[in-house]
């Protein structure tokens, strides 16, 4: 069985309104022949005409009169449909599926949701926290906020803002360890590690004059969460690194402070990341720019 000739429906049904081919041409924004053509081919598959043609007047058939009015009506409730689906995609509205660090999305993300759905009261969030690294195809996500040197090539991404990382010690562990003045001098030294650093837990330090030296940490702890390393530094029991968004905090009131101030650790950056971005619903771009909006010049950039 075939389909209905929609497009000769809508076709005859313009025509039928306009009385006129030229005229219903340009509503539909086609041509005269491509009108012309579908009307006929309607005819020619419905066994009848629906019109009688002269040179000066176009008037419909009996048959043709019969068929109007059902055919105006399909037609005009495939454009109210394409009309609301249309307003229905272009409208925030729907289920986001958004991949956050845990601490991270504790410490930033949770306190701004409020802000965010107060705006978009028609759009709910599964806020999926952790330090693993998510496969937002794979896993189905829609959207993640990721701390990256470089993001992932395969996916779109938007830079945020950077994200400096910082090695501390609390004042009290200087006092009884002393401050290390080289790289090498940590080996002495109680590191805590961190279990989800890309590429093994390394220490990749480098000063101005290019030297590298790595550095494994290996102390009396290692943890998937970088803020489960803080109670232990703020204790003086260990050398910590911590990203800025973490560190800075404790880098403001003292209660630790940054060591090897000529050797720097590679800086990431905060990324907006979605799949594609091709034809992102209207749910995505919202909540892209509002992250664009509320964190591109956050409050825990160090020095301030």
């Amino acid at each position: 069985m075939k389909l209905p000739d929609f497009e000769g429906l809508a076709m005859f049904a313009k025509v039928a309104e306009e009385r006129s081919f030229a005229r219903a041409a340009k509503t539909l924004g086609v041509s005269v022949a491509t009108v012309s053509r579908g009307v006929a081919r309607l005819e020619e598959r419905l066994g009848a005409r629906l019109f009688n043609r002269t040179s000066r007047q176009l008037s419909l058939t009996e048959f043709g009169a019969r068929l109007a009015d059902r055919a105006t009506r399909i037609y005009c409730e495939a454009e109210e449909m394409e009309n609301a689906a249309r307003e229905l995609s272009s409208r925030p509205r729907g289920l986001i599926r958004l991949a956050v660090p845990m601490s991270f999305g504790l410490r930033w993300v949770a306190p701004i949701l409020p802000d965010f759905f107060e705006q978009y009261p028609d759009i709910s969030i599964d806020l999926h926290m952790s330090d693993a690294s998510v496969d937002l195809v794979g896993d189905g996500f829609d959207a993640a906020l990721r701390i990256a040197v470089l993001p992932d090539s395969s996916l779109v991404a938007r830079r945020l803002a950077p994200v400096a990382p910082f090695i501390l010690a609390a004042p009290a562990y200087l006092e009884k360890y002393g401050c290390p003045d080289h790289p090498r001098d940590l080996a002495a030294h109680h590191l805590l590690g961190y279990s989800y650093r890309p590429k093994q837990d390394v220490w990749r330090l480098k000063n101005r004059q290019g030297d590298e030296e790595y550095v494994t940490p290996s102390g009396p702890l290692r943890a998937t969460n970088s803020e489960a390393l803080v109670p232990l530094a703020l204790r003086g029991l260990g050398i910590c690194e911590l990203p800025e968004f973490l560190a800075s905090e404790y880098l403001a009131d003292g209660r630790l402070k940054a060591i090897l101030p000529d050797w720097t650790l590679p800086s990431g950056a905060l990324y907006f990341v979605t799949p594609s971005a091709r034809a992102r619903p209207a749910k995505i771009e919202a909540l892209s720019e509002f992250m664009i909006a509320r964190l591109s010049n956050p409050p825990w950039r160090w020095p301030r």
